[in-house]
């Protein structure tokens, strides 16, 4: 288990958000440690846990540290998109809480095996779930150059995405581009100087962009805002931490727009959409780490928070 030690962001303030009930029901969608799931299960009494997870590795990991609490602890193999899906086929008919922390795990990344970090050699892959089809391999070697630069663009923010897309495209046209370090060197070649003397690791923006993609990241986000809500019984709430501004807009966005009421022209004299919110949002502004958190763990400083409650 110590190998998947992850320190929890905003931990506290989830805890508050999702404002538990002893007897409630509870999902964490993104189960990584369980550091955050650990202290749920601490909490509750006759409620109940259920721990998703993509990773296997992840979901082993949380397994021993909430070995405590598995008395009210149900956990799933699967993406959280699936939560729905997951909830129907456990007969679950409503939940009073939703957590998604939606950063990769410190672990994940740090793993140099397993293709995350652009600081150790290892093949192309960044599944968090090593059985999904697609890896990193296939999106280097085999998308098209349009759409290499369309994700490092969009999911990166990589303001070369140009010349970085052309660069990869013209060296896999000699051999496949194998691992991460030979990737690594494929996109140095493609900055200018100037972009390489920078404080941030010049292919850090790249792999984000390709992990965003091999993974369906902002794919699996846009359909849990839709599905969570659902899920909740009046009252439950949705917790969601975002770490990437694409992310963010999506949870943003979301939550708007399920406690967004009516949507009849203002000049409609009475409704006649019938629209009514389906909840209300806890903060209107994102929650953010504190200066004692950030101090303890800079990996927090892009970490925003966003709570719901179901009408």
């Amino acid at each position: 288990m110590s190998e998947f030690f992850h320190i929890s962001v905003l931990l506290h303030e989830c805890l508050d958000g999702l404002n538990i009930k002893p007897d409630g029901i509870y999902v964490d969608g993104t189960l990584g440690g369980a550091g955050h799931s650990s202290q749920i299960a601490a909490r509750l009494t006759t409620g109940r846990l259920i721990g998703i997870d993509r990773d296997p590795v992840a979901l082993k990991a949380a397994g021993e540290r909430l070995a405590p609490y598995q008395d009210r602890v149900t956990l799933v193999h699967s993406n959280f998109c699936e939560v729905k899906q997951i909830l129907q086929d456990l007969e679950i008919p409503g939940v009073d809480g939703i957590l998604l922390d939606l950063g990769v795990s410190s672990p994940q990344l740090d793993d140099g095996a397993r293709g995350f970090s652009y600081m150790a050699d290892a093949p192309l892959d960044m599944r968090m779930n090593s059985g999904d089809a697609l890896n990193a391999h296939t999106v280097v070697n085999t998308w098209p150059y349009e759409e290499l630069k369309r994700i490092l663009y969009d999911y990166g923010e990589e303001r070369y995405a140009p010349q970085i897309a052309s660069a990869i495209c013209r060296r896999r046209e000699a051999a496949p581009i194998e691992t991460t370090l030979e990737l690594v060197d494929v996109i140095r070649s493609a900055m200018p100087a100037s972009a390489l003397r920078e404080k941030q690791h010049p292919a850090k923006r790249s792999f984000q962009a390709i992990r965003i993609a091999v993974n369906d990241e902002l794919g699996s986000v846009e359909k849990v805002m839709t599905d969570a809500v659902e899920c909740l019984n009046p009252g439950g709430r949705l917790a969601v931490i975002t770490f990437h501004s694409l992310e963010d807009r999506i949870v943003k966005n979301g939550m708007a727009e399920a406690a967004r009421g009516c949507t009849c022209p203002p000049n409609f004299p009475v409704c006649v959409c019938g629209k009514k919110p389906k909840v209300k949002l806890i903060s209107r502004k994102p929650i953010v780490a504190s200066q004692e958190e950030l101090d303890a763990n800079p990996r927090s400083r892009s970490a925003k928070l966003r709570v719901c409650e179901k009408l």
